[in-house]
């Protein structure tokens, strides 16, 4: 079993690190124009079920915090206690500090904490926008250490399964550039044209179906619901079968 990733989403529930392979983007991060107004960020506390190939594996849990005037934090917690994952005693913890201006999400700081049996890595990244450069240290490699050159629109893995959640409407085309890790990758999503009923837990939802196109033989999937802050549900799919799922248990608003 491979460890619980962070998608972009999840990566991408984003690492659950992005699936995607490691090119340079060849655009800046964009989102297509939509007719109606996105949904003003607002502090939540959600928690998902997650499961490995079917199986249940442990919990995860996202949260988005108001430090004050422009600038926010999300933080995503991925706890493996069932399965191998369990026997691990897998600890994954990743947080993007960010300044939201004008609707728009442009992040300051990143982190990444991986924590088990055999298992512990620590990863800081500072994206500095007065020099329009990001870099990371710590737990990673030499090439990944070497200062990117940043764009307008460059976001963490987190912060793309936000700005999913603002931009999506039937039938758009999302395109964002995933700059998290020391890695620079173009993310593309396709919104279905209509929504679907989907079932979490003893919950049913009429949700946007979102894919991403451009990851190759593995998928990520979100399902975003009008009204909810969050996905429903993050999957990542691999060469056509189901890898990490996580599934929305519940969620709420936070002062």
């Amino acid at each position: 079993m491979k460890p619980l990733p962070t998608l972009v989403l999840l990566v991408s529930l984003a690492g659950l690190p992005a699936i995607a392979q490691d090119t340079p983007a060849p655009a800046a991060s964009t989102a297509t124009s939509v007719e109606a107004p996105s949904p003003a960020l607002e502090p939540f506390v959600a928690t998902y079920e997650a499961y490995n190939k079917g199986e249940l594996a442990g919990n995860a849990t996202m949260k988005v915090v108001h430090n004050g005037g422009a600038q926010w934090r999300v933080d995503l917690g991925i706890q493996g206690n069932r399965g191998f994952a369990g026997i691990l005693g897998l600890n994954i913890q990743q947080s993007t500090v960010f300044d939201d201006i004008g609707g728009q999400f442009r992040p300051l700081t990143q982190s990444t904490i991986r924590k088990g049996l055999f298992l512990g890595k620590k990863i800081n990244g500072v994206y500095d926008w007065n020099t329009r450069s990001a870099r990371w240290q710590g737990s990673i490699k030499d090439e990944r250490s070497k200062p990117i050159a940043l764009r307008d629109g460059d976001m963490s893995g987190l912060l793309i399964n936000l700005a999913v959640i603002r931009d999506a409407r039937p039938g758009a085309r999302l395109q964002y550039r995933f700059v998290d890790g020391g890695r620079v990758r173009d993310h593309i999503y396709q919104v279905a044209d209509e929504t679907e009923t989907i079932k979490v837990g003893e919950l049913s939802y009429n949700a946007m179906r979102v894919s991403r196109v451009n990851g190759g033989n593995d998928e990520t999937i979100f399902w975003v619901v009008n009204g909810v802050p969050t996905p429903v549900r993050m999957l990542q799919r691999e060469d056509g079968r189901d890898g990490i799922d996580l599934r929305l248990s519940e969620y709420q608003g936070i002062q």
